[in-house]
């Protein structure tokens, strides 16, 4: 049985600046809609299923971030996930310039954990709490 990645979905707090902070990373909005009715509820196991979606991708078409915005049932808060917890972990994207990439999460208010660390001189790595507490690790490979 032949299998690949979709996408992955991330339910955040507020799509628009979520969208911004991804797009400003290099992501483009693939498509926008609101959802409900019954075949979200079946789909997603929640009665009444309303929400706000877009879909994104990476310049190069390969990868997929979905974003979420429920309207209805309400959006419960959590506290954002540590590194060594169980879950969702994070998001990983490949960038060529690092130092630009942290520049722009910088702009929307978003900077490392600790800092910028060097995998034995191959790649620049970095964990960022982005929106919604979404981490996302920027990685910079060393040619």
């Amino acid at each position: 049985m032949p299998i690949r990645l979709e996408n992955v979905a991330i339910a955040v707090r507020d799509l628009d600046a979520t969208i911004a902070f991804f797009t400003d990373l290099g992501l483009e909005v693939i498509g926008r809609d609101e959802v409900s009715g019954e075949w979200t509820d079946t789909a997603v196991g929640l009665d009444g299923n309303h929400a706000r979606i877009a879909m994104l991708q990476t310049p190069d078409g390969a990868g997929h971030l979905e974003l979420f915005e429920y309207l209805h049932p309400e959006a419960i808060e959590t506290e954002p996930t540590l590194p060594n917890q169980i879950g969702m972990h994070r998001i990983a994207f490949s960038v060529d310039d690092l130092d630009a990439a942290l520049a722009v999460a910088a702009r929307h208010g978003y900077h490392p954990l600790r800092g910028v660390g060097n995998y034995q001189d191959t790649y620049l790595l970095t964990y960022v709490r982005g929106p919604s507490g979404i981490i996302v690790m920027l990685a910079q490979a060393l040619r």
